[in-house]
């Protein structure tokens, strides 16, 4: 290819390139990390969709794979013609769906990719798992498996729907992803995500409520939990895509912000910013969630034998 031609490749396809060539140089070896999507955006100058697709495309051409706990690393050279594909269980196939999520996000995830990682035909993952459907919801079961809740429950009603919301959200916290995939509208077959309701159900025994109530206060604090872990991939897309954490993101838009304020008729956002506000995703979390429980008290309260802590 000329240098004229080279010139006129898309970015993603440059890029792609230099990398590719350092493989075959053996600059990068087999297991050597590769730059994430968020260097190649500030090495290369480029949007984080066109470095995301520099990584899809090594991927699909066998060269790097996600491993899990160390990123997007250099694959070991394709099998020899006729070789035996590597075995494959539903356990290998889990765990490289939720390396791609914890990295990518659930867009990350499809049938193709994972037999790309894994060196296998795609067809071959069937045996094992029914669709991506089917494998989203074995994710979802297994990182809430992988974060059992305590053995011992604390003493009373408020104390055990706090811990449990805490869980849950520690949860969310590292797998960003799983807000997406639990529905508080549908109820999904997910024993270890059954569980927590469970434990929702059983922090208000005992305490005259009707059967009604109880569901509704075990969906209500799964539904705030979720709610707020919506918007935690956001965070760490924007994230990625700006190389800015959110301070240094409030920071620069800081001056901008008080522009709108001041000229736009919003007093009470520039009195009330005045000076600095401590608020993001986690003092939110956990605003609400005290103010939530204060109103299932209010609705406890008053009951006989019943006080609003227990």
């Amino acid at each position: 290819m000329s240098q004229r031609d080279r010139g006129q490749e898309p970015p993603y396809r440059r890029i792609a390139a230099e990398i590719r060539r350092r493989i075959d140089l053996g600059e990068l070896r087999p297991g050597d990390r590769v730059p994430s999507a968020r260097q190649l955006t500030r090495e290369h100058g480029v949007a984080i969709a066109t470095a995301t697709r520099v990584l899809a495309l090594l991927r699909t051409e066998g060269l790097v794979l996600t491993r899990p706990g160390a990123g997007t690393v250099v694959a070991e050279p394709r099998r020899e013609p006729g070789r035996a594909e590597p075995e494959l269980s539903r356990e290998r196939v889990l765990r490289t769906a939720l390396a791609l999520a914890d990295e990518g996000g659930l867009a990350a995830v499809s049938m193709r990719q994972i037999a790309a990682e894994l060196g296998v035909a795609t067809m071959s993952l069937y045996r094992h798992v029914r669709g991506r459907d089917e494998l989203i919801l074995a994710m979802a079961d297994a990182v809430l498996a992988g974060a059992p809740l305590p053995a011992a429950e604390p003493a009373g009603w408020r104390a055990c729907l706090d811990v449990l919301a805490r869980a849950q959200w520690a949860v969310y916290r590292r797998h960003p992803w799983l807000a997406h995939v639990i529905s508080i509208a549908r109820p999904q077959p997910l024993p270890h995500g059954m569980a927590h309701t469970d434990r929702a159900l059983r922090a208000t025994a005992g305490l005259g409520l009707d059967r009604q109530v109880r569901w509704h206060m075990a969906i209500t604090l799964m539904a705030y939990v979720k709610g707020i872990a919506t918007n935690l991939e956001m965070g760490a897309l924007a994230e990625q895509d700006t190389g800015l954490t959110h301070d240094q993101w409030v920071e620069r838009q800081q001056a901008t912000f008080q522009q709108l304020m001041a000229g736009g008729g919003l007093a009470t956002m520039d009195a009330l910013t005045s000076g600095g506000v401590d608020v993001d995703l986690e003092t939110d979390f956990d605003f609400g969630l005290r103010r939530l429980l204060d109103g299932f008290a209010a609705l406890i309260e008053g009951r006989p034998g019943v006080s609003p802590g227990r």
